[in-house]
């Protein structure tokens, strides 16, 4: 193993730096189960925990069911389901008192749309173009389907609009003034214009009834012909907007009035809504109301068939979460009123950016919210605004998910990622890098084919942009048909072969998206590059393709502008690649998180968010270099191990990672799983259900998450629950052999009586558990080493909302399960008063069935990174090797500040080093070998943190270095400290 010197952190990065920096962050979930005030319940135990800042998912008001907060309807409130302001302010005095920071989760780029709760798309909807935030979301008012010039298509309907209509599921409804038009959950504003289909047809009864001079009738006239001389929705010319918003809103209140004084009102307009609501049976009892319909500003579809003509911008293929502009000042400045002044009152600390990809700049982004963070801290003056441009005055982080080489641009203005580049790192070291040869021959004998990762997420991608993103694929390929119609030389392509052409352009981008700024008319060298590789591979894909095409959207993509282009020709040209950038990244998260890594499963713990599974593993060398890396540019961001988007947890990614130690007997237990298992498959459409893939699939998840301790039966329905809810939740996403989009249900039915049958098969049990009993235990130690790297290495670690504790949950909703903290409280009082040497101690829980180790191994090392600040936020980083044959057994580093010292020791690859479930502890497990340490001398002592045993150096064959029997006496891990007594 080569030795890296010490990385010290770039100068810069330590001199600008925010006024609060997290030691440790802890990520809750905030939702009607998990409140402000259960969170105030647990900030006694995350400060005893040693962590400095809660990490909470987003606060702000979303839909009362929501379990996840991503759907915000008003950025200016907080959520009433999670307590309102009061349990907030409860939850903030709770922070203050422990001196605990927040760290909040964020959505710039999008907005739950899903219920009436937004008022601003519920005004869109309402008025069209013509509202006052038809700017504020992402819509194509002027699509391709000419049907849907200036409405929104809403593809909300359970079946195809006819007969929806005549089956009497849509009812229009009046409430306080104002007409509305619902349809199960949903309740749709009508266009105030409109009202006049429903108010008219009633003017002769009422005028026969009450008389022509009767003062109700004259006032029900009044209105009508004030409707009908409402601006209409397509109107945006401002004078004329606000116009219409002031008047209808009196119109209501008019109308409102009227029905509630008058008695003869209030019966006509009920007997209209009765008549337009039509009759199930009469078809033509429903023209009326498909008439009214037709003048709203939205069009309803199926959902199914309507993937191809949304017509405004979502986040990824989310119909309930509609993309805002946020490059727009008037929307930066009215979503951003609360989180500054919260961030100004210092109740939140820093923020966490979710979907960073999908705003339109997101550099541009990044620079306005520090320079609004410091004017709403420092206020209105020169001096605070240029210390916002030239420094990083909040602690910001960005969900930026890396590919393979990939750097975060250093001209952000962030502090870092959120961990996914260490989290695949730190799981990918674990793995046995020289199995990859037989673990791959493995999987391909069992699926009877081989699977070429790079050409499966090509045509993942392609799959998608086919279906479930069509529309938006659709609209980028208008905006570049338009663009071509601007130069002689491209305007012969036809929309279709442009489509096509893009199709296949993102399908080979090797990055989730580039950050060229078009208004500066430069490409950056790094996008210049990503560009060409990817126009290279969409040629070689596409060989009989007309080639002028691709040269055509390479040119404008690099911002290459034909001689005769005028100035509003290449704003069009600007405004469609900037367009392109916010549509390859769903396009790869869709593609590749969402479809490959359900298919490719030669070894599961390696299809995580941020994950390249074609890379078998991370070699130590490689584990430090990302480490080096990351201290020398972004020495704060977060390293993560378990997220609420993690396919599996840390510890399930833990066990199933020891099969790439076990080939062999992985090998013998597939075949005789298999065989065993022959007969519980059902056919379906003449294929057997589960098939090869998902059977494989099965026996890695099984391996992974199956409990240490025997099942009784009640704990079995429920583990084969979990199991059978994922498995489905897997296929569907693998989109193979059903669909969310087209859902199977046989199939779907067939997999789960299968997962049913071999979860009951006491055979299956018997065999798998000796495997099980291999993986669970070297897992546990997998577990803590991976622990024990992200708490020390370089960054600000984070710890996933119940994993201080070993976890063995899957990818949401099973990871959202409630988090017993009552059992956690207990259990770290239980070890930070237990009075038995801190050595006893930690060899009772090295045992892989006592739950505490992790506890332990948590509550130790932050309570270290907390006295010693310095080491671990600005401490240098030195790669350490180890003797013999433990240099492959051992990832080791110090870290250095000043005069103190501290060394993490992470073995690895257990299971191949042992061959036997016992405790990698002493001479038994380490022999003679040592770890080197150049720069110290024969006699230094250190402490082991953890234990409290005092390891010296020992010189042996001309080296010095410390005796890994000594140092991994007690523990299956350490972290070593300078004594000063030497």
């Amino acid at each position: 193993m080569s030795v890296l010197p010490d990385t010290e952190p770039q100068r810069d990065s330590m001199e600008n730096r925010p006024n609060r920096i997290p030691s440790a962050t802890y990520r809750v979930q905030m939702n009607s189960a998990f409140t402000f005030a259960q969170a105030q319940a647990i900030v006694p135990y995350l400060r005893a925990l040693g962590v400095s800042d809660l990490y909470a998912s987003p606060i702000f008001r979303a839909r009362p069911e929501s379990t996840h907060g991503y759907d915000i309807a008003d950025h200016n409130s907080l959520n009433p389901a999670l307590g309102g302001e009061d349990g907030f302010e409860q939850l903030s005095a709770a922070l203050r008192e422990h001196d605990m920071g927040l760290l909040l989760d964020i959505v710039p780029n999008h907005m739950g749309i899903g219920e009436p709760s937004n008022t601003w798309w519920m005004d869109v909807i309402e008025n069209g173009p013509s509202s006052k935030y038809a700017r504020f979301f992402d819509i194509d008012w002027h699509p391709v389907k000419r049907e849907l010039e200036n409405k929104v298509l809403l593809p909300i309907l359970g079946d195809q609009y006819g007969r929806v209509l005549e089956q009497g599921a849509l009812q229009v409804r009046y409430e306080d003034g104002a007409f509305w038009l619902h349809y199960y959950e949903h309740c749709l504003p009508l266009n105030p214009r409109s009202y006049t289909n429903i108010l008219a047809p009633q003017l002769d009864a009422l005028a026969e009834q009450l008389g022509d001079d009767h003062a109700d009738l004259l006032e029900y006239q009044s209105i009508i012909t004030a409707l009908t001389n409402l601006p209409e929705r397509t109107e945006t010319d401002q004078a004329r907007v606000a116009e219409r918003h002031r008047e209808k809103e009196i119109i209501k209140r008019r109308l409102d009035a009227l029905c509630t004084s008058s008695q003869a009102v209030r019966e006509a307009v009920a007997r209209s809504i009765t008549m337009i609501n039509g009759a199930a049976g009469d078809p033509r009892s429903f023209d009326a109301l498909d008439d009214l319909i037709g003048r709203q500003a939205y069009r309803m579809a199926y959902w199914r068939v309507a993937a191809e003509e949304i017509n405004y911008r979502r986040f990824f293929d989310i119909n309930d979460l509609a993309a805002i502009r946020m490059e727009d000042e008037e929307v930066f400045q009215s979503t951003h009123q609360l989180l500054l002044r919260l961030l100004a009152e210092q109740k939140i600390t820093g923020v966490r950016l979710d979907h960073p990809d999908g705003l339109y700049d997101p550099e541009g982004y990044f620079r306005r919210l520090q320079e609004a963070f410091a004017i709403a801290q420092m206020g209105q003056d020169a001096e605070g605004i240029a210390w916002a441009e030239h420094e990083r005055p909040l602690y910001v982080l960005v969900e930026k998910i890396l590919a393979r080489n990939e750097p975060l641009p250093e001209s952000w203005p962030v502090y870092g990622t959120t961990g996914y580049d260490f989290l695949n790192a730190a799981g990918g070291v674990l793995v046995d890098t020289s199995a990859e040869r037989r673990i791959s021959e493995i999987y391909s004998d069992f699926i009877g084919r081989k699977i070429d990762f790079e050409d499966l997420v090509y045509n993942t991608r392609r799959q998608i942009m086919r279906t479930s993103l069509a529309s938006e694929l659709t609209v980028l390929a208008y905006q570049l048909s338009r663009v071509a119609e601007h130069s002689r030389y491209y305007r012969d392509f036809t929309l279709n072969s442009l489509r096509e052409a893009l199709r296949e352009v993102i399908a080979s981008f090797p990055v989730y998206r580039t950050y060229t700024v078009a208004a500066t008319d430069t490409v950056s060298e790094r996008d210049q590059q990503v560009i060409d590789q990817a126009l290279a591979r969409a040629r070689r894909h596409n060989l009989a393709a007309e080639p002028t095409i691709y040269d055509f959207i390479r040119d404008v993509l690099l911002l290459r502008y034909p001689g005769m282009l005028d100035e509003a020709a290449r704003e069009s040209q600007r405004q469609f690649v900037m367009k392109f950038q916010q549509l390859t990244g769903p396009v790869m998260a869709k593609g590749l998180e969402d479809t490959a890594f359900y298919i490719y499963n030669r070894l599961t713990s390696l299809n995580e968010v941020g994950g390249e599974p074609r890379l078998f593993g991370t070699t130590v060398a490689a584990f430090h270099r990302q480490n080096h890396e990351r201290l020398r540019t972004w020495p704060l961001a977060m390293l993560a191990s378990s997220t609420h988007d993690t396919k599996r947890s840390e510890d399930v990614r833990a066990r199933i990672s020891v099969i790439s130690e076990l080939p062999a007997t992985w090998k013998t237990l597939l075949g005789r799983l298999s065989r065993l298992n022959q007969r519980k498959k059902r056919e379906i459409d003449g294929r057997p259900a589960p098939d090869r893939n998902e059977e494989y699939l099965l026996y890695q998840t099984i391996l992974g998450t199956l409990p240490i301790e025997p099942l009784d039966e009640a704990a079995l329905r429920a583990y084969t629950a979990r199991i059978k809810a994922y498995m489905v939740k897997a296929i569907r996403e693998a989109k193979v052999n059903t669909s969310w989009l087209n859902p199977n249900s046989e199939y779907d039915d067939a997999v789960q009586a299968f997962v049913e049958a071999t979860l009951a098969d006491r055979r299956f049990m018997a065999q798998i558990r000796e495997l099980h009993q291999l993986v669970a235990h070297f897992g546990i130690y997998n577990s803590l080493s991976q622990t024990l790297l992200k708490l020390t290495s370089p960054g600000v670690p984070d710890i996933y909302q119940g994993t201080e504790m070993f976890d063995f949950s899957l990818v949401d909703p099973d990871n959202r399960q409630p988090v017993d903290y009552a059992l956690r409280t207990y259990l770290l009082d239980e070890l930070t008063t237990m009075d038995v040497p801190a050595h006893d101690l930690a060899r009772t829980i090295s045992d892989p069935r006592d739950s505490r180790s992790k506890l332990f191994l948590v509550a130790k090392v932050l309570a270290f990174r907390a006295a010693h600040p310095q080491l671990f936020q600005g401490g240098s980083y030195a790669a350490l090797a180890a003797t013999g044959t433990a240099d492959e057994h051992v990832v080791a580093f110090a870290r250095r500040a000043e005069d103190q010292m501290a060394i993490a020791v992470a073995p690895r690859l257990l299971a191949k080093k042992l061959g036997e479930a016992r405790l990698p502890l002493g001479a038994d497990a380490w022999g003679d070998d040592m770890l080197v340490l150049a720069s110290a001398r024969a006699g230094q002592l250190f402490r082991n943190v953890l234990t409290d045993e005092t390891v010296a150096a020992v010189e042996r064959s001309g080296q010095v270095g410390l005796p890994l029997a000594q140092v991994l006496a007690s523990f299956p891990v350490a972290l070593l400290a300078r004594d000063e007594r030497s």
